[in-house]
C-alpha cells in the first residue's frame, strides 16, 4: 500500500492520506492511478490509506514534517477536514504555514470548486506535482461536540442545509449532488420548526428565526449551494449568509437561489464579512457542522472564527 520514489530536485515529498470510503466507497478505485501516476513522474511520495474516522488526523498529527512536505488529502471534504486538524493541530507546532494538497475524490467536493481544483484526477495530480500555493485562511468553531475547538477550510453550517447532509449521508446508492436534492426534499416534507439566533459579529447583533445559517470560507456546500457566493478563501475573513423561518413554497424558492448564489433577491436574508462570530440559541437548538463534520445537533452557543493564512494550498 505504501509507495516511495526519489524526489526530483528542489521538490519536497508528497505525503497522500487517502480516505478508501470517501465518495460512498469509490475513493479506493483511484489508489492505482495515483500510485501509478506519482511514480511515473518520479515523486518522492508515501500514499497511506486511513482506517476509519480520526485516522486522518492522528496520521498527519504525527508525522515528521518539513517546509517542502505537501499534505494531500485524497478524499473529500471530510477527509481535508481531517487532514487539516491534523496540520493545525500537531503535537509539536510548526514554525511556518503548512503545505497542504487535495485530490477531490470524495462525495461532494465543495471544497475544490472554490480552490479551482481539478475533479478529473489527471489533472488534480498535474496540479498537485507542479506545488503553485496561495495562503489558505481556516475558520475555527467551539462549542458542541469540539470545546476545545474544530479548523474547518469550507464552512460551517447550521439548520436546513446541515440537514440535508445528514439525510444524504444515509443514502447507499445515491450519489454527489443528486443524494443532496433528495435530502432537501425529505428535509422539507419534514419540516423541522427553526430555532432563534443571536448572532454576532464584530460591531453587529442581529435576532432571527434561522432557517439556514452559512459561515464560509469558501463559496459552495451540499454539492451544488453556493452558500457564499462572495467568499473568499484568502481574504482574512469569513462569510456569513443567514436565512429566516418561511413556509414550504418560500423554501422551494430560496434554495432555487442558493444553486445560483442570489439568495440575498429572495427577502428575508442576511449576509455580511467578519473575523469573530458568536451564536446563541434563544429558544431551541441548532444543529451543524463544519465541512461535513457534525459540529452538534441541539446546539446552545458556538463561537467562529477566522485564523488567517494558517495553511499554504496547492491551487492554480
Amino acid at each position: 500500500m505504501l509507495n516511495a520514489q526519489t524526489a526530483p530536485s528542489g521538490k519536497g515529498k508528497l505525503l497522500v492520506i487517502l480516505n478508501p470510503i470517501a465518495g460512498k466507497g469509490t475513493a479506493l478505485r483511484e489508489f492505482p492511478k495515483i500510485d501509478s501516476f506519482l511514480r511515473d513522474k518520479k515523486e518522492d511520495y508515501e500514499i497511506i490509506l486511513t482506517k476509519g474516522p480520526g485516522d486522518a488526523i492522528e496520521i498527519v498529527r504525527n508525522y515528521p514534517l518539513n517546509r517542502d512536505t505537501a499534505v494531500v488529502a485524497a478524499g473529500g471534504d471530510g477527509t481535508c477536514n481531517e487532514v487539516v486538524n491534523g496540520l493545525l493541530r500537531r503535537r509539536e507546532p510548526l514554525d511556518f504555514p503548512p503545505l497542504f494538497g487535495h485530490l477531490p475524490i470524495g462525495r461532494g467536493n465543495d471544497f475544490s470548486s472554490t480552490a479551482q481544483i481539478p475533479g478529473d484526477l489527471e489533472k488534480a495530480l498535474e496540479l498537485l506535482i507542479q506545488r503553485k500555493t496561495i495562503p489558505l485562511d481556516a475558520g475555527y468553531v467551539t462549542g458542541g461536540y469540539f470545546p476545545e475547538g474544530r479548523y474547518f477550510v469550507n464552512g460551517l453550517g447550521i439548520g436546513f442545509d446541515t440537514k440535508v447532509g445528514l439525510e444524504a449521508a444515509k443514502m447507499k446508492r445515491v450519489h454527489s449532488a443528486l443524494s443532496y436534492a433528495f435530502g432537501a426534499i425529505i428535509t422539507m416534507i419534514r419540516f423541522d420548526p427553526s430555532p432563534r439566533l443571536e448572532i454576532t459579529y464584530d460591531d453587529t447583533s442581529i435576532t432571527l428565526d434561522a432557517i439556514i445559517v452559512s459561515l464560509m470560507n469558501g463559496r459552495r456546500m451540499g454539492g451544488s449551494f453556493i452558500m457564499g457566493p462572495r467568499a473568499s478563501l484568502n481574504d482574512g475573513a469569513l462569510d456569513i449568509c443567514a436565512a429566516t423561518h418561511r413556509s414550504r413554497l418560500q423554501i422551494c424558492k430560496l434554495i432555487l437561489g442558493y444553486t445560483k448564489g442570489t439568495q440575498e433577491a429572495c427577502g428575508g436574508v442576511t449576509m455580511g464579512r467578519a473575523v469573530n462570530f458568536n451564536l446563541k440559541a434563544l429558544t431551541g437548538g441548532m444543529t451543524a457542522h463544519c465541512d461535513g463534520e457534525t459540529v452538534c445537533l441541539d446546539g446552545k452557543e458556538l463561537t467562529i472564527n477566522c485564523r488567517p493564512g494558517v495553511l499554504r494550498l496547492i491551487s492554480v
